[in-house]
């Protein structure tokens, strides 16, 4: 089969491309690997497949992998900010602008000493009072209003 320059050759079946495809990634079983191994060297459509499937690997391992830089995020945020003036961000407040953890550790240093003051003092409503009984006249059912005579 000789193809032309204005010709194009006939798709490769799914078949053959999965079966070249284990085979050139060593995933087949040894007498599978013999059986595509011969129809590669015998059959123009095998062949041509293997051929293909190997310059696509040999092109794709020559690649490198493209990292982005860590403050990637950060580059674009700060671009797309200065170039809309803006316009894409409100206001950034102060919760924005200071990290969670210092907002807590001000916070609980703050409220520490408030809380130690309301609990030492006489007032202080975090002190419970143990309850205490009623003076020996009132116990029972007796109660403050006078009886009438």
């Amino acid at each position: 089969m000789t193809e032309e320059p204005g010709q194009e050759a006939e798709p490769i079946a799914d078949e053959i491309l999965a079966a070249v495809s284990d085979y050139l990634d060593g995933a087949l079983p040894a007498d599978r690997r013999a059986e595509v191994a011969g129809k590669i060297a015998h059959e123009p459509a095998w062949k041509r497949a293997h051929d293909e499937l190997a310059s696509t690997r040999d092109a794709l391992s020559g690649l490198q992998k493209a990292r982005a830089p860590e403050s990637f995020d950060k580059e674009v945020t700060g671009t797309i900010h200065r170039r809309s003036a803006g316009r894409f961000f409100g206001r950034r407040t102060f919760g924005d602008r200071v990290p969670f953890g210092v907002l807590l550790a001000i916070a609980i240093v703050i409220l520490l000493p408030i809380a130690y003051v309301m609990w030492t003092s006489m007032t202080g409503s975090l002190k419970r009072e143990p309850e205490r009984e009623p003076p020996g006249e009132l116990r029972g059912s007796q109660s403050l209003v006078p009886k009438p005579p």
